[in-house]
């Protein structure tokens, strides 16, 4: 997997190359928008919490990362898994627990401007989701950023299956392995190379924009 680090793209304005990826596909919270830890930390603090208790309650406790999974993947709606995760985090109220967990997220404009660039130069762009429930994404706002949408809770599948990077690149009407998948975690990015794809670990637009820039041949700031 590439690991943004920023830098100048060696790829001239205009139209998709030949030599280049011909399909951006991206990951949603933490690539479209701010940071979702850094809006779980604000809600630990708020809740007076660890600043990092969900984060590791999804790393080290198999029921909440399993709870996760079913919400991944639809099986659970948001209000029944907020019921059952409360308690893990020791908290007594559940009522629109997701929303407030997701209350310090912000759209990513620099990497929507990307995206926006991208597509307009005739790359297939899609939008390749692990879902927290149907009310986190501007669906207006789909038709003219993508060609493709995946939502993990709509297919009853989550990254990092191999099936649901394949179901992307179908959207896209793309091979994989002309497509490049930005994610913000490591085993998403792995998931999506073990398929074919070629993938960038997002740690900010600042790196990301010019590593995609190199990949699909094109000026996309």
């Amino acid at each position: 997997m590439r690991e943004a680090v920023g830098g100048e793209a060696d790829g001239a304005p205009g139209r998709a190359g030949d030599r280049h990826a011909r399909a951006l596909l991206v990951d949603f919270g933490g690539v479209l928008t701010s940071n979702v830890f850094d809006s779980f930390r604000e809600f630990c603090e708020r809740e007076g919490l660890e600043p990092g208790a969900v984060k590791r309650l999804f790393r080290e406790d198999r029921e909440a990362l399993g709870l996760l999974r079913r919400l991944e993947r639809g099986e659970l709606t948001e209000d029944a898994f907020s019921e059952r995760f409360a308690p893990l985090l020791s908290i007594s109220d559940h009522d629109g627990l997701v929303d407030r967990l997701f209350a310090g997220m912000r759209a990513d404009e620099a990497m929507l401007g990307a995206v926006r660039r991208a597509r307009s130069a005739g790359i297939r762009t899609g939008l390749l989701s692990n879902s927290w429930g149907a009310g986190r994404y501007d669906r207006d706002a789909f038709p003219e950023l993508f060609d493709g949408v995946v939502i993990s809770g709509e297919v009853g599948l989550h990254k990092p299956e191999p099936e649901i990077f394949r179901l992307a690149a179908e959207r896209v009407e793309s091979a994989p392995e002309s497509c490049v998948f930005v994610d913000d975690l490591k085993e998403n990015c792995a998931g999506a190379e073990a398929v074919g794809m070629t993938a960038v670990l997002h740690r900010g637009a600042g790196a990301t924009v010019p590593e995609l820039e190199r990949l699909l041949g094109l000026t996309l700031r």
